[in-house]
């Protein structure tokens, strides 16, 4: 095998993906569709997923909350029906979280945050990597953080210490599941430009009291590269560890970033 076929992943991979009806998940759903992979997603968002099932006819779909785990172990029962087997969960389903000082955040917000980012990767994995053990196609679990798990974000601790615990999962995770051949990696994506961060650009302008613009420029000076990454960065960064090119990398935190130093 050369070292571009190295890049590709295997054509027929059975990938599961959480939280997928837009954004990251979205570009990550479709760009395993185009390596040919057998793809499931699922949302809480009935009208997405039906708009992304309509637009992309090839993929599996199901509706759930993934802080609820029962939900959570039927979309996992439906993918490994659909699919025949599991060979690659994308962790993704996620939500921003309140802005706010920490003596402002409301516990209930704090708890809808902590269920849905970090409860919801146990209900995943919890059904999952049995079914993971069972295939020979070299498995892989990929893990959403995000650069809020690997440096302090003021004014958004809840959704950093979500992060943040991802990463300690996954690492754990990979000594766990490294005899049985399963890989486990975290992505970190840095700021994504969309319409999501553009949401959290203003909480956040708003609780310093100060201007979009501002508060964007903020985040801009504190990458490297002074700009933002896109979601295609991140499903390529999916893709790749899904590859035989990344069949020895595991345990692995990594950043997508254009290099953020600090937020």
């Amino acid at each position: 095998m050369n070292t571009i076929d190295l890049l590709k992943p295997a054509p027929g991979l059975r990938v599961l993906v959480s939280g997928a009806a837009t954004g990251i998940g979205a570009a990550i759903a479709q760009a395993f569709l185009e390596v040919d992979a057998q793809v499931y997603v699922c949302d809480i968002d009935q009208a997405a997923i039906n708009k992304m099932k309509a637009e992309r006819p090839q993929l599996h779909t199901g509706v759930a909350d993934v802080a609820n785990r029962d939900q959570v172990d039927s979309i996992v029962d439906d993918a490994r029906a659909k699919l025949g087997g599991l060979d690659i969960l994308v962790n993704n389903a996620g939500i921003a979280g309140p802005t706010g000082a920490v003596e402002d955040v409301d516990p209930e917000q704090w708890e809808r945050t902590i269920s849905t980012n970090l409860n919801s990767q146990y209900y995943f994995l919890r059904k999952a990597v049995p079914v993971l053990k069972e295939t020979s196609k070299s498995p892989s679990i990929i893990a959403m953080a995000s650069v809020a798990g690997r440096l302090g974000y003021p004014f958004r601790t809840p959704y950093a210490a979500t992060k943040w615990a991802i990463v300690g999962l996954m690492k754990s995770l990979a000594i766990e599941l490294g005899p049985n051949n399963i890989r486990v990696n975290a992505i970190l994506p840095g700021v994504v430009e969309g319409e999501r961060m553009n949401r959290v650009i203003s909480a956040r302008a708003d609780t310093l009291g100060i201007g979009f613009d501002e508060m964007k420029e903020e985040y801009l000076q504190k990458i490297s590269l002074r700009r933002m990454v896109s979601v295609h960065d991140i499903a390529a960064m999916a893709l790749f560890l899904a590859s035989p090119a990344a069949k020895n990398i595991s345990g692995q935190a990594i950043s997508v970033d254009g290099d953020h130093q600090y937020l």
